[in-house]
């Protein structure tokens, strides 16, 4: 199935990007009255058919929509630490988004190898992920920000969840036990830290805004790993309820 994702709607029109367009006229070969398949970025999903097949700016009539394509039924935002190989957390942007992830918070730890980050190719990135994985939603990419400015700014959520080792420590519940009997449409939050963990300051702080730790079992994960899992872990608790 061919998708196509615009950012312009107006009205019964809809307009592609150059790089979209480009791909639907040149490599495709769509033409003008050809039906194509188009989501917005926002959970809707419109069949749709091309009146202007110019390769710079195709244009096309909305002829159906379906509101909620391909969604969840949950909010989730991942605030997670950038690895020092960039390519990995493109990775986790890329499986989160094909598993169903709302929104992506890159976090700078005290312990971050990686003190800088860009967000425009990841959010790249999550716009072929999304038409993979046949959904409407685009997850937001935000700007970094310190893990502290996280956790004081964090969002009221229904659940609040940090991994953290906590060597020697056995007050943390594995994520499949806090996710028991949480209700669909529940906003869930879950920070992951960097290779070398968040600081037991940063841990502290988080539990004192309402993070519960939790942890996600026995092995050691590499943040992207981890990060990839937690999200699963919710995915799998909504959709076999």
């Amino acid at each position: 199935m061919e998708i196509f994702f615009a950012d312009e709607v107006s009205g019964k029109c809809v307009s592609l990007g150059q790089e979209e367009s480009g791909h639907c006229v040149r490599v495709l070969r769509h033409r003008t009255g050809d039906l194509i398949t188009v989501v917005d970025g926002q959970g809707t999903m419109m069949s749709c058919r091309i009146v202007d097949d110019s390769p710079k700016g195709v244009e096309a009539e909305i002829l159906e929509t379906v509101e909620g394509w391909g969604g969840h039924p949950y909010s989730l935002n991942m605030a997670v630490c950038p690895t020092k190989n960039n390519d990995r957390f493109e990775w986790f942007v890329e499986k989160a988004t094909e598993l169903g992830v709302d929104v992506v918070s890159p976090i700078i730890g005290e312990r971050s190898e990686r003190k800088v980050f860009k967000s425009d190719r990841c959010r790249k990135i999550a716009v072929s992920a999304m038409k993979q994985s046949l959904k409407a939603k685009l997850p937001v990419i935000e700007d970094p920000v310190s893990v502290r400015d996280f956790i004081l700014a964090s969002r009221e959520q229904d659940l609040k969840l940090i991994c953290y080792c906590f060597e020697g420590e056995s007050q943390r519940q594995s994520v499949q036990k806090v996710l028991e009997g949480l209700p669909s449409g529940s906003r869930i939050s879950i920070m992951i830290g960097p290779e070398g963990d968040f600081s037991p300051e940063e841990a502290t702080l988080a539990i004192e805004h309402g993070f519960i730790p939790v942890h996600l079992g026995p092995s050691r994960l590499r943040t992207e790993t981890a990060a990839v899992t937690a999200a699963t872990a919710v995915y799998l608790h909504f959709i076999n309820d």
